[in-house]
């Protein structure tokens, strides 16, 4: 599970938790969210965000 940072915000999309408040599942993939998604803070689109290097 991998973890994607939205850069305009900093907020984290992390796969193991989900976005269970906009119904998405915890163990949701990033790449498997569907394509209206937003982020949840400043509602920019999935291609604003970059994966986390741990």
């Amino acid at each position: 599970m991998a973890e994607f940072e939205c850069k305009p915000c900093g907020y984290i999309y992390d796969e193991e938790k989900g976005d269970t408040e906009n119904g998405i599942k915890e163990g949701t993939r990033f790449g498997e969210l569907p394509d209206v998604w937003v982020c949840p803070l400043c509602g920019v689109g999935k291609d604003m965000f970059e994966e986390v290097k741990k």
